[in-house]
């Protein structure tokens, strides 16, 4: 193991250069050093061509706003409240357009990572706080993850909750093969296993037939979200789950696999189709989302069914549809999810190590010890908790996320909104301040939950 020298910095800031400049990062490697500038982008021909280049990024961060622990979630908020955290979805999903575009911005106009660009930009402590901060994060997120891929390999094949929670562990091999194979392979068993989420809930949307009228009116705000205590707690856990801290980190790395002109007019046309991507994307995302919530505000809070665990809701699915198959999707499209998301998971512990720690192993031994360090606590809590409380588990996961987003949040809009970091690229004043609106409703709406937490409101 090495880990390279402090007197490798550069200037953290947009570089001159045209494409066949090696533009290095502050540690002089580029992020994900492996696949960096990999796929080639056509700047000629159609727009159509140019899009699907650069479609893929996007799709591999949007994996983590369906990820298993918006189940938890959106299940827990759908047959609860009925349709009422719809606004909620709908407010987290268009944050998430926003941070997401910025991470991609901070990518590709600076070539660093958030990590990276956290390194150069603040001391060693903080940035040593801020890495530890975002591993819990990660380690959070493999919770909902493991336990969830788990959930549904017992469901669909009768394994063991302990004994699915260790198969996951083979992802990081997984993860190995794809990349191997190039990072295009990696993209393209992302968006295939996201287009089988989105049939499977597609198809349950149809069978549970929810009235229109009270699915649009969900998407309305309402005072009571904020005023009751337990809707808080389960509307800043589907907030934890769809913005997700490590996805800031992964986006501003995986943009750079793309290989555009580094000079301004190569950065600008990265930028828009990185935008672009993402935001189609995360509509996916949303789709999924709403389409969780909506089904258990349909079949379960329609039913009086207070459905707060996955294996429960898959066990009362079929019989209040009263069609076989719906409870077989609903495993299936929970399958998916959780292999995707802890794939993108662990590529994600890659890039926070290497960018703000600056090890430099073998990617063999990145990936066996990035994702170690997220799966034995996951394994340990699995075990002691065994087959009760998954739901709980899993929601209590992604307020845990929550509580970090302010970490990777208000560094990502403090550097884009610096011209002296981002030159001609720093994001516009307006968008600027309604970044650092989105910063502080999510800093505000944390120390909202964690005082009711400890008053016991």
């Amino acid at each position: 193991m090495t880990v390279s020298s402090e007197t490798a910095k550069e200037p953290f800031g947009p570089m001159s250069g045209d494409s066949k400049t090696s533009w290095r990062t502050a540690s002089g490697q580029p992020s994900l050093s492996e696949v960096h500038s990999t796929i080639a982008v056509p700047w000629e021909g159609s727009w159509f061509r140019r899009l699907i280049a650069f479609s893929g990024p996007g799709y591999m961060v949007s994996v983590g706003y369906m990820d298993p622990g918006n189940w938890a979630t959106d299940l827990a908020g759908g047959s609860k409240f009925g349709y009422t955290l719809l606004a909620v979805i709908m407010v987290s999903n268009l944050m998430a357009i926003l941070l997401q575009a910025l991470a991609a911005r901070l990518g590709i106009a600076t070539g660093r990572d958030l990590a990276q660009a956290c390194r150069d930009a603040f001391p060693r402590p903080v940035g040593f706080l801020l890495w530890a901060a975002c591993e819990l994060a990660i380690i959070a997120c493999d919770l909902a993850e493991v336990i969830g891929t788990a959930i549904a390999l017992k469901l669909l094949f009768g394994i063991p909750l302990l004994g699915g929670a260790l198969i996951t562990a083979l992802d990081a091999f997984l993860l190995l093969l794809l990349m191997n194979k190039g990072f295009r392979f990696l993209e393209a068993f992302i968006v295939a296993l996201l287009i089988v989420i989105a049939v499977c809930f597609g198809v349950q949307i149809v069978l549970a037939a929810p009235p229109v009228a009270a699915v649009l009116a969900g998407y309305l705000p309402s005072t009571e979200i904020v005023t009751n205590p337990e809707m808080l707690y389960i509307a800043i856990g589907i907030l934890g789950a769809t913005v997700m801290p490590h996805n800031l980190y992964l986006h501003s790395s995986i943009v750079q696999t793309r290989r555009f002109e580094r000079s301004d007019t190569g950065r600008a046309h990265a930028i828009r189709w990185a935008t672009i991507d993402s935001t189609i994307a995360l509509m996916l995302a949303l789709f999924v989302n709403s389409a969780i919530l909506i089904v258990a505000a349909a079949v379960f809070h329609a039913n009086g069914k207070d459905v707060t665990e996955i294996e429960e809701a898959y066990a009362l699915l079929s019989p209040l549809l009263g069609v076989g198959i719906a409870s077989v999707l609903f495993a299936v499209a929970l399958l998916a999810s959780g292999l995707n998301s802890t794939v993108t998971a662990t590529l994600a512990g890659q890039i926070v190590m290497e960018g703000f720690l600056r090890i430099r192993l073998p990617h063999w031994m990145r990936r066996l010890l990035t994702r170690a360090i997220a799966i034995v606590p996951v394994v340990v809590v699995t075990a002691l908790y065994g087959e009760s409380g998954t739901g709980k588990l899993l929601i209590l996961s992604q307020v845990i996320l929550s509580m970090q987003l302010p970490f990777a949040v208000i560094p990502l809009v403090m550097f884009t909104a610096d011209a002296k970091k981002m030159g001609k690229f720093a994001v516009p004043r307006p968008v600027a301040l309604l970044a650092w609106l989105v910063a502080a409703i999510i800093v505000v709406l944390n120390v909202k939950l964690l005082i009711d937490t400890f008053s016991g409101g």
